[in-house]
This record gives C-alpha cells, structure tokens and sequence, in this order.
C-alpha cells in the first residue's frame, strides 16, 4: 500500500510539473511575441518620423523578417530552457542521479560544439546581425568577397542577388566586415578631362548649366539630392586638365545619375567648341633603395 501511495504521489508530482512547465511556455512564448510585435511597432513609429524628417523608412519586409528572426530565437531558447528544466526535475522524481548525467552531457556538448563551432560562429553572427540591425532584405551591402542585394537574411547564410543576377549564399560567420550601401545617401563623381588651353571658368558654368538643366526634369530631379558641384580641378597635366564633378544621390543611384551627368556635360562641352581629351594615366614610379 506505501509504495502505491509514493508511485502515485511522484505521479502526480510530475504530472503537475508537466503542466506547469508547459504552461509557463506558452506564457512565455506568447509574451514574446507581443514584445517582439510591440518593438516591431515602435521602429515603424520612428522610421515614419524619421522619413517625415527626410530620412529613408526601412521597408517593411526588411522589419518583418528582423522581428520573426529574432522572435524564433528567443521562443526557442525559452522553451528549451523552461522544457529542460522540468526534464531534470522529473528524472529527480524518478530516482535519476543527475550528477553523472549532466556530466556527460556536458562532455557530449563539448564534443559537439568543437565539431560544429563554425556553425556556432555563423550563428552566433546572424544573431548579432539581426540585433544591431547591420541590414537588411532590399538591402546593397559590399560583404566583402561579394557585393549585391539581400534577398534573405537566416541565423546562419545570407543571401545576396549579385550585380549579374547570381544568387550567393554567404555564411555569416565568414562576414568580417559589411559596408551597406542603402542608408543616407550616395555621391556620383564625375571626372571631365579637358584640353589645358581650354577657359576653365566657362567649362564651370558650362557643367554648372548641365547640371540644373538635368536636376529640372524627371526622374532625375528627385535623384539629385543637391545642386551639382564642381569641386575644382583634380589635376593638371600637359596635355590635359581634369576637373571634379559631384553631386549627392540616393543610396544606390549614383551610377546611373554619373552616367546621365556625363552625357550632358558631353554634349555642353561639344556645343560650346571645347573638346575633351583623355585624362592623364597613373604612373606608378617603383623607389629603389
């Protein structure tokens, strides 16, 4: 009769830590998830006011996949946590020693995590990725061995569309460093290279013209930023006399605002008489001691 009483009273001791266990999950869980779409609330909140301001708002797939990232680690860390806890304490109840237990277990960890620790590193890196919000899907980022659009960002492989179209797949762990080209802003630069005999004033106001003809007429006149600028003359060579041109772009169109700013300063520079030349060659002098 005793023993039916103890297996009954440690049937019912893990029964109710069952039931617990598996409801401070799904409170957990659930707070989670209400915290993690609150945040997600209040940076949509701050990209509005930051866009009212004249700043760029972060799209909205790029803050969806973020928040469900960063969401599905914490569930599961959490319910790993409250679920291994109510294991231990249910192999107590069954008379386990969970001394040697735990001590294996922490040998089997070990081995593990020396085997698999560049997949801990990718890990780990996505995470901090994620949190820091480095960047994100819409994203022109420069890698490193790779530069291109994210398509995809997962705990452990970012997924980049290449200029020519490839999809690369790149672990994060392999990320040192990442320069995102999509945030603030971008500067096209022009180089126009002119005879050295040529009047340096009026090929000023001869791009100066181009540019404000180019920044009246869609859809450049929402991609220049500023009115375009000539910096001076980068270099001065015998047969030839370079000058900077610049202006301020959104992120990621500079290209094609350089290429425009180059045929019309072209065709400026031709109705007007003045030639361009080629610009003068590096030279690149070896020093020996």
């Amino acid at each position: 009769m005793d023993n039916w009483e103890t297996w009954l009273a440690g049937g019912l001791r893990i029964l109710l830590i069952t039931v617990i266990a598996f409801v401070v999950r799904l409170v957990v869980r659930r707070a989670l998830t209400r915290l993690i779409a609150r945040l997600n609330r209040e940076d949509e909140k701050d990209g509005r006011r930051r866009m009212a301001r004249g700043g760029r708002l972060v799209n909205a797939e790029r803050r969806r996949q973020r928040s469900e990232a960063i969401g599905s680690v914490l569930r599961s860390a959490a319910s790993v946590l409250i679920l291994g806890t109510a294991g231990l304490m249910v192999l107590s109840q069954l008379g386990i020693q969970l001394g040697p237990l735990v001590a294996s277990a922490g040998i089997i960890g070990v081995a593990i995590g020396f085997g698999a620790r560049n997949l801990v590193t990718d890990v780990l890196s996505g995470m901090f990725m994620l949190l820091e919000d480095q960047y994100g899907v819409g994203d022109t980022i420069d890698a490193g061995e790779v530069t291109g659009t994210v398509l995809e960002i997962g705990l452990r492989v970012t997924t980049l569309r290449g200029e020519n179209g490839a999809i690369w797949y790149v672990r994060n762990g392999e990320i040192k460093r990442v320069g995102n080209l999509s945030q603030g802003w971008a500067v096209a630069a022009v180089e126009v290279a002119v005879a050295p005999d040529s009047d340096v004033t009026q090929v000023r106001k001869l791009i100066a013209t181009a540019g404000e003809e180019m920044s009246a007429v869609p859809p450049w006149d929402e991609l220049l930023w500023e009115p375009v600028e000539v910096l001076g003359l980068e270099s001065v060579a015998l047969d030839s006399m370079v000058l900077k041109v610049t202006v301020r772009t959104p992120p990621t169109q500079a290209p094609p605002v350089e290429r425009e700013l180059r045929w019309r300063i072209k065709r400026a520079l031709d109705t007007a008489g003045i030639t361009q030349v080629d610009p003068p060659a590096v030279s690149l002098v070896k020093s020996t001691d």
